[in-house]
Parts: C-alpha cells; structure tokens; sequence
C-alpha cells in the first residue's frame, strides 16, 4: 500500500490503513511527510480528551468505560494508549489493549497502544500525529491515555482538548500534584476506587487546593468513580462534554488548538535542527578538539554550529 492509497484508506476509515498509518507515524518511516499532508485538511473535528494519572489508579479501566459511555451516546471513540518502551525491543510494555478486549469486535471502536519510545515525559514524540490519523478517519472522540510519568501530565494538557486528571486513595497525589503544578493543567479531576477508604479525603483536599489558586474561566469539577464497578462515569462524561461547550463558546478550543499546532511545529523544527545539529558536529572533529583544549566555550561552539548548519542549507 503506498501513500496515496495509505491516506485514501485512512480517510475512508479503513481500520486496516488506520492501523498502518499509525505505525508510520510511530516508526517515523518515508512518507510520513506525504501522509501528514494528506489527511491534514481533513482533521481538526474529533474531541481529543488526555486521560493521565500515576500507575495504579485506574486509567486503563476508567478509559474502558469512556470508550463504553461515548458508543452508547452513539459516537465513534478510538483510543490511543500511551504506553512503557521496552528497552530491548522498544515496544510497548503495558498493552492496554487487553483490558478493553470485550470493545474489539465493534467497528465504532479503534484501541492503539503507542510506545514512548524512551520519551521523558512519556508521551510519544508521534502521538500528535497519531492523534491527527484517528481524526482523519472519523472518529468522533479521540481518548489518549498516558504512562503518568514525569511530566505526562502536562504534556497531555497540551495535546488535548480536555485533560483529565485520575487520583486514587493512598497514592499521596496531593503531594505529588502540588510538585508537578497538575492543579494548573488540569480540567476535569476524578478520584477513582471512590469506593476505597480515604477517597474522601483525597477529595476535599483536592477541592481546598483549588480554592487556593486564581480563580480561572473554568472551575474544574472533582468527581468520584469507581470505574471497575461502572460507578460515575457519566458525571464525567457530563463533564466533559460541558467543558467542550465552555471551550467552543468562550473561543478558547480555537486558540488553543493553535497554541498547539504552534507548539508542534516548534517541537519538530527544534528536532530535525538537532539530527543537523549531532551530524555537523560527528563531522567536524576540530570543534570538538577546540572544546577539549578550551579554546572555545559551549556557548561560541554552539553559535559556530547553529552558523555552519544555516549557511548549508
């Protein structure tokens, strides 16, 4: 299949060229340029929610009666799990796919899990583009869930409409919340195992340290779940869907929306400068020795590269 046959497969919501697309995107092969361009005019209308929380509390589950929750609301839901690189073969680890098995057989629902590919904040370089292939195809509702690690949170604030923070009892997410600034990126919280002790109290003090903060546009709820029981789900779907409406009506889903395009764009440019970057300076073994026997600082040696790689282009 080439690439024009990919993104007509892929617009057409063909699963097997969604599948393949995918894999070009995470793989970064030939002709993902071709395939972005192709399907970029027609992405821009699925409601992307970033699910994300530390390991433990119940994503994969609460992402499962998500996916339930939005096929009997008649949408078409695709989710994209984001999960632990293997460091020996650099797949994933933690196959989410699994726990929503009994979703497989329905042609509404689309589950992918990406690897990290060794990522610091455990979202996936290519999750944006992934997120785009999803959206391409007609999803409606694009759930990508994240490892929880380091800043994921954060990075999956940026690449979604919605970010939905998961907290359980026992977990000391008040502590770790206030380390990571989540109060700030968060929009919806949900407290999951509702059903186990100290649930409340994660509660109030999640409710206190948001009376603490600036007041902001959207107040984000704090709700309680217990996902494994089918418990709650739809006040958070409610809520996401009443924070989409406050996104559309206040014209902040626009811009942000374009923040993160701007963003992505930054992101790439910034990478395909440093492969330039690594391959002048593997070539040029004098600037290194000028470095080595302190000719020149970091800072000159950085200038005269960021020259040399303009001047080639």
């Amino acid at each position: 299949m080439d690439v024009e046959e990919l993104v007509a497969g892929v617009l057409a919501g063909d699963r097997r060229a969604v599948a393949r697309a995918i894999s070009l995107v995470e793989d970064g092969g030939a002709g993902l340029e071709a395939l972005s361009a192709g399907i970029y005019p027609r992405t821009g209308r699925a409601a992307t929610i970033g699910l994300t929380g530390a390991p433990g509390v119940g994503k994969s589950t609460l992402a499962a009666e998500l996916l339930r929750s939005g096929r009997q609301a008649d949408l078409t839901v695709a989710v994209l799990a984001i999960d632990p690189t293997s460091p020996y073969t650099g797949g994933a680890l933690l196959c989410d796919r699994v726990r929503m098995q009994e979703h497989a057989t329905d042609p509404g629902v689309f589950i992918r899990s990406m690897a990290t590919r060794g990522h610091l904040g455990g979202m996936a370089l290519a999750s944006p583009e992934a997120v785009r292939v999803l959206d391409a195809a007609g999803y409606d509702e694009v759930i990508v869930e994240t490892v929880g690690v380091g800043q994921a949170e954060v990075e999956v604030a940026a690449a979604t409409d919605t970010a939905v923070v998961v907290l359980a009892p026992g977990m000391g997410d008040a502590v770790q919340m206030a380390k990571a600034g989540i109060l700030e990126i968060a929009d919806v919280f949900v407290v999951n195992k509702a059903d186990v002790d100290g649930a409340g109290e994660v509660i109030r003090g999640v409710r206190q340290m948001l009376h603490l903060g600036a007041a902001r546009p959207w107040d984000p709820p704090v709700l309680a779940t217990s996902a494994g029981k089918h418990e709650g789900v739809d006040d958070l779907r409610t809520a996401i869907v009443e924070h989409r409406a406050h996104l559309e009506s206040s014209g902040q889903l626009r811009s942000k929306r374009r923040a993160r395009l701007l963003r992505e764009v930054e992101s790439l440019a910034a990478a395909r400068f440093r492969l330039r970057a690594s391959a002048a300076l593997e070539a040029d073994g004098a600037l290194a020795d000028e470095l080595e026997a302190r000719r020149i600082d970091p800072y000159r040696a950085a200038a005269m590269l960021s020259d040399e790689t303009a001047a080639a282009e």
